[in-house]
């Protein structure tokens, strides 16, 4: 069996979004003749803990953790300067944790005679770790997976860097793509953004998208619908940015000023990691105090079991410059609920493939007339009984997460080859 060492700084029990591509690789790759071996960071001070991911490592794996040295996780009277001084780190706060761990993640591959390595992003930092690997051992083999684009993601071109930050984070990026021997990337619109900015031919670039774990989904039976009191809608995951609520509360808000739904009859259940109390404000002053209820953050299998007992989820995106790039990552565990989707998304991959997996209707971000139809629509299903769905399971099962580690190993066997 082949070793690969998977550098992955966000990896449980870290929470969140982001560590469930790396670690459900991990969780896999036995299976297509590779061993995992992590270099990660270590637990103490980590802003969000999901104890329930670590299930998924293996038996036996390796796992190294070295100190994060992260400014923004300082305590006592540290913690506000370094939340300031956290963000003036280029490329981003896993940068001294980068400069620390590099001699321990070439003691791992001589030690363990490892030939190749596996980044992954955010942080950028990762690569920067990759980018230094290859440098001193050009013999070892290296693949950098882009969960998110880096000086084209949407959030920075919202809020742009000053010229000299730009200037020097886009040659960073460039660094990494010319010197990796694969890439990989979340979406087609994404590789081809990379191409295009980096003046790759991207003949080595690949896309291998997120996508849901059926194992997760083991104990809830989404067959059965649920028996809610009220129409229940579930939004899972974060609120920042753009991704803002604004449009589908307000859509809310004129359906029930309007009498065409009740607002005894509907409860809208967020979970995530929110500011809570902003976040409370805001749902008072649309006047939807009643129909919310604000969850906060739960373990992966408790957000599941939110998910599977909703009559219908939402899914919001904002609008803006790169949107039409990046699926949200909730998208992919949406689909295994055997629930409806409402989807408010600007056109682009996440709109297209709630169409072609027939999970749900799409309304633009900023279409509040489309949003207002599409609540309606699904509420008065509820009420009639008859909320009923039939998604597209073939596109669905494509992106079974075990799957989608055979299109990695594939990758990896591919550099084998050359």
């Amino acid at each position: 069996m082949k070793k690969v060492l998977i550098i992955a700084n966000q990896f449980p029990p870290m929470g969140g979004s982001g560590v469930q591509r790396s670690v459900k690789f991990v969780k896999n790759l036995r299976a297509f003749d590779y061993e995992p071996v992590v270099l990660t960071r270590e637990e103490e001070n980590m802003p969000l803990k999901d104890e329930t991911l670590l299930k998924d490592i293996p038996v036996g794996a390796q796992v190294y953790r070295t100190k994060a040295y992260e400014l923004p996780e300082l305590q006592g009277r540290l913690r506000i300067p370094g939340k300031i001084l956290g963000k003036f780190i280029i490329p981003d706060t896993a940068y001294f944790w980068y400069k620390k761990t590099r001699k321990e993640a070439l003691r791992i591959i001589k030690d363990g005679q490892i030939n190749l390595i596996y980044t992954t992003s955010a942080p950028y930092s990762d690569h920067l770790l990759g980018l230094y690997i290859k440098k001193k051992r050009p013999d070892i083999k290296w693949v950098a997976d882009f969960r998110d684009e880096w000086t084209n993601n949407p959030y920075t071109l919202d809020n742009p860097y000053n010229p000299i930050r730009t200037r020097i984070e886009k040659n960073m990026e460039h660094k990494v793509v010319a010197s990796a021997d694969m890439l990989i990337t979340n979406t087609p619109v994404m590789r081809e953004n990379f191409i295009r900015n980096n003046n790759i031919s991207g003949d080595n670039f690949v896309v291998i998208p997120n996508g849901y774990d059926k194992a997760d989904f083991e104990g809830f039976d989404s067959s059965v619908k649920p028996h809610n009191d009220r129409f229940t809608m579930v939004y899972t995951g974060a609120l920042y940015g753009r991704r803002k609520p604004d449009t589908f509360f307000k859509a809310l808000k004129e359906l029930k000023s309007e009498g065409k739904i009740d607002g005894n009859k509907f409860m809208v259940k967020l979970i995530g990691n929110y500011h809570k109390d902003k976040l409370q404000a805001q749902i008072d002053s649309f006047g939807l105090t009643d129909s919310f209820e604000i969850v906060g953050y739960v373990p992966h299998n408790v957000c599941i079991e939110h998910q599977v007992g909703a009559d219908v989820l939402v899914l919001i995106e904002g609008s803006g410059r790169g949107a039409n790039a990046f699926y949200t990552g909730k998208i992919f565990e949406y689909m295994n609920t055997n629930r409806p989707v409402l989807a408010v998304l600007p056109e682009g991959c996440a709109a297209d493939l709630v169409k072609e997996s027939k999970i749900g209707i799409v309304a633009n971000t900023d279409d509040i007339s489309q949003i207002k139809a599409n609540i309606k629509e699904y509420y008065d299903r509820w009420c009639n009984g008859t909320l009923d769905f039939e998604p597209d399971r073939g596109v669905i099962e494509g992106f079974e997460r075990k799957r989608l580690t055979e299109k990695l190993a594939q990758v990896f066997d591919k550099i084998y080859e050359n």
